[in-house]
């Protein structure tokens, strides 16, 4: 990896269909409205979702023919392998061919000064999520759930799978947290309430909060369009918002406990 980028985040989930791919995204768009130089890498080879969430682009240009230029929109940097293909091919790929090809999209694009790479992993715990914590320097994950034990028991093997490899976990975020009736102004905990915060709780972890679930969210990722624009003073532009701002906090406090680890100690005063 570039010593021009700061900090590598993984946004993980251990199943599917927890909205990962829209956390990812708007985490990147929120840090990047405060004022980070910030980079999306779309590492779910079989599904990229980061151009239809961010909308299509020209095929990225490889200038010297090995290093590859990032799409550049919404503020972002961005690479997918949606960019590269046509959107009808079936990636037909074995595990090491799929880990192999995340690795280039990291040390072979050019990503220039980034103070965050955020990853969108594809679900489970297998060869892309293993080929990053041996090839690279990972500052952390982010994990992601819903409020369903479904989901929760899932998220609790990918913070084993991040243990194991020696990735330290930053937090959890509980996406579709609930859900606000626009005529009843009611919230309503469709899909039960509290999992994420007792998963937390039970995995050591610091629990950053919880998205709603909110028709404009759909509604921006269908459109490509950023939330933080098309809604700005939505619940969920708010909440993402708060979550950057958690993440990078956690992260700071990170590198400031790693630089006081590595502080020489004094001699010891020997006395005759």
């Amino acid at each position: 990896m570039s010593s021009d980028i700061k900090h590598l985040i993984l946004v993980a989930s251990g199943k599917g269909g927890v909205g990962k791919s829209t956390v990812a995204v708007n985490l990147a768009l929120a840090l990047r409205d405060q004022g980070h130089a910030v980079g999306l890498l779309d590492a779910d080879i079989y599904g990229p979702s980061v151009p239809t969430l961010l909308g299509p682009s020209a095929k990225p240009a490889s200038p010297d023919g090995k290093t590859i230029v990032p799409v550049q929109k919404h503020g972002l940097k961005l690479m997918s392998m949606g960019y590269l293909v046509d959107p009808d091919t079936a990636m037909i790929w074995r595990g090491p061919m799929l880990a192999g090809a995340v690795a280039q999209f990291v040390s072979d694009v050019d990503w220039g000064k980034l103070d965050y790479l955020i990853f969108d992993l594809p679900p489970g715990t297998g060869d892309i999520q293993l080929t990053l914590s041996q090839k690279f320097k990972v500052s952390g994950a982010l994990l992601v759930t819903t409020p369903q034990a479904v989901a929760v028991a899932d998220v609790v093997r990918a913070k084993a799978m991040f243990d194991r490899v020696r990735i330290p976990t930053l937090g959890l975020v509980e996406n579709m947290s609930y859900f606000i009736c626009d005529s009843c102004d009611k919230r309503h905990e469709i899909f039960a309430t509290g999992g994420g915060e007792r998963a937390a709780a039970s995995l050591n972890i610091p629990f950053l909060g919880g998205i709603p679930l909110e028709p404009v969210v759909r509604e921006a990722g269908d459109a490509g369009t950023p939330l933080s624009t098309r809604a700005p003073h939505s619940a969920s532009a708010r909440a993402f918002a708060t979550l950057a701002l958690e993440l990078h906090e956690r992260v700071q406090a990170q590198v400031q406990a790693q630089a006081q680890a590595a502080k020489p100690r004094g001699l010891p005063i020997v006395r005759s």
